[in-house]
């Protein structure tokens, strides 16, 4: 898997996850939730900004302490729209090629008999 498709599949999440939030997410929540450090989302919330995907806005949260707010923009809509039909696709064609391998698996082993359902040789 390349570089890109992992920041982009990074990306993904990160937009899907800001956009079905109704609350306020802190950095720290957001790398808990997707599994990636919070440098990681750090940069990565960063740049969505920077490219207009997600806005964020300042607030006081409950320990009276500045936090930030995160809201998907209507270009981050269009790119996590953009996001998930190329990851659609990928999927895909990663089934495609799973079912002609599953075929050509059960053709090697009909010579022998063997089912699924046959645990040990």
């Amino acid at each position: 898997m390349n570089k890109g498709f992992v920041e982009d599949k990074i990306r993904l999440r990160l937009l899907k996850h800001i956009g079905a939030s109704n609350r306020h997410l802190t950095q720290r929540d957001l790398a808990g939730s997707l599994g990636i450090s919070l440098g990681k989302t750090h940069y990565c919330l960063a740049e969505l900004i920077k490219k207009g995907y997600v806005k964020a806005t300042l607030f006081k949260n409950s320990r009276n302490k500045a936090a930030y707010a995160y809201m998907l923009t209507p270009q981050g809509i269009e790119e996590k729209l953009h996001l998930l039909m190329r990851f659609l696709r990928h999927k895909e064609i990663e089934y495609r090629v799973l079912e002609q391998e599953i075929t050509q698996l059960h053709q090697e082993l009909s010579p022998y008999n063997i089912t699924e359902s046959t645990e040990h040789l």
